[in-house]
């Protein structure tokens, strides 16, 4: 054989290597980018128990059972990411997160940039106080600048709280922000707030786990939980509205709700 044929069979048998090599390179990368479609990110913000909490390396909780459930019913995977309570919306907005459910309200800011799905749980915002504290009732509670207030940044004890007392609020000055709700009970503990404002549920946890704290009797805000998703997603939200009547429909949405929050 020639130098020349043996050059000429060596560039073909090259140009059908590459041409297979760039073959499995796309059938690779279209059947990852078919297995992401069929993933359902969620975001949530898990220090929020009964909602969302950890369980050594895994989730748990109502709004992941429940997400769970929906992916199930759409065919999906789901999968968590757990990121401060104040970027979800962002994140669900950008694309980066398919939805969002972290015990979240819907409020007409929120709605200005994301969508909500059908309710599916009710909270209820209640006051945190240490045992001795001289505040008994929500009368007692002031907004002349003697009282701090600490809640979890961007929920909507923060958003609530910081309103004028026009609008039933203590005024921004009076609010200290935390990035989770352990923390603000952390700061109420240590005489660096007066109260802490957040839902109910979380509240009982916390009283639970730390000695000298009490919730006040009276509901402080009662509101309804609801899934974010995109503007753009119009689609996905039909989807998750479809599936949250039929687990409704079920009595699957009561019963995770009951495991976690005795009648």
């Amino acid at each position: 054989m020639s130098k020349k044929t043996f050059i000429k069979i060596a560039s073909v048998v090259l140009a059908l290597v590459l041409g297979m090599t760039a073959l499995w390179a796309c059938g690779g990368e279209k059947e990852e980018v078919k297995e992401e479609e069929n993933v359902l990110i969620m975001a949530t913000n898990a220090s929020f128990p009964p909602y969302e909490f950890k369980e050594g390396d895994s989730f748990a909780g109502i709004d992941v059972e429940i997400a769970g459930l929906i992916a199930e019913k759409l065919g999906m995977t789901l999968k968590i990411e757990d990121v401060e309570f104040g970027s979800i919306i962002g994140g669900v907005q950008s694309g980066k997160f398919d939805m969002g459910m972290a015990g979240m309200t819907v409020t007409p800011e929120r709605l200005e940039s994301v969508n909500f799905s059908t309710t599916y749980a009710t909270g209820v915002q209640v006051v945190i106080v240490a045992e001795d504290s001289t505040i008994k009732t929500l009368d007692d509670l002031k907004a002349d600048g003697t009282m701090k207030y600490g809640v979890q940044q961007d929920t909507t004890g923060d958003i609530y709280a910081s309103d004028t007392v026009e609008n039933g609020g203590y005024g921004n000055d009076n609010v200290i922000r935390y990035k989770t709700g352990a923390e603000a009970v952390q700061a109420l503990k240590a005489g660096k707030v007066s109260a802490v404002i957040i839902d109910n549920e979380p509240a009982k946890s916390f009283v639970a786990a730390n000695e000298g704290l009490r919730i006040l009797d009276a509901e402080w805000a009662v509101e309804d939980y609801a899934i974010c998703v995109a503007k753009d997603n119009a689609d996905l939200l039909t989807k998750i509205n479809t599936a949250l009547a039929e687990l409704e429909a079920e009595g699957k949405i009561k019963e995770i709700i009951g495991k976690y929050i005795s009648a």
